[in-house]
C-alpha cells in the first residue's frame, strides 16, 4: 500500500476542509491504537409491532439487541469526556457512557448507526 500523511487533515483543525473525505482513509496504528469497551445497541425487538396478535413478545426480542466489542480506537479517544459525542467513521454516532466512563477509560455507546436498511426491508417503517 503506497500512501500520503497529511497531519493536518483531522477534523476541526484549521486546513482540515482542503481534503475530501471520501478520497482519504483514517488508519489507526494497532501499536498506538486505544482498547476500548464499546457497546453496539440494536432493535430490541425484530418484529415493528412485538406480541401483536397471539404471538410473545419475549420470543420477538433480538438477541443482538447488545453487543459488547473492544475496540481499536484512535489514541486521542482515552481523554473523553462523560456525554461527549463521535462519529466513528462507518459505523456511527457515539457517546461516552456517563455511568461507566472512568477518567482516561471511558466506555462508548452507539447513539446512531450510518445506515439503516430495516425499514427497507419490511422490518419498519
Amino acid at each position: 500500500v503506497h500512501c500520503d500523511y497529511f497531519p493536518d487533515s483531522k477534523s476541526g483543525t484549521p486546513g482540515a476542509d482542503n481534503y475530501k473525505v471520501k478520497g482519504n482513509l483514517h488508519w489507526v496504528s494497532a501499536r498506538h491504537a486505544y482498547h476500548a469497551e464499546v457497546r453496539l445497541y440494536d432493535r430490541l425487538f425484530l418484529v415493528p409491532q412485538p406480541g401483536a396478535g397471539e404471538a410473545d413478545y419475549r420470543g420477538e426480542i433480538n438477541p443482538e439487541a447488545k453487543r459488547v466489542i473492544e475496540a481499536r480506537l484512535e489514541p486521542s479517544l482515552a481523554q473523553a469526556q462523560a456525554e461527549e459525542r463521535f462519529q466513528f467513521e462507518r459505523h456511527g454516532y457515539f457517546v461516552a457512557d456517563r455511568v461507566d466512563s472512568r477518567p482516561g477509560a471511558p466506555v462508548f455507546n452507539r447513539a446512531v448507526g450510518l445506515r439503516d436498511s430495516w425499514g427497507k426491508q419490511g422490518g419498519g417503517q
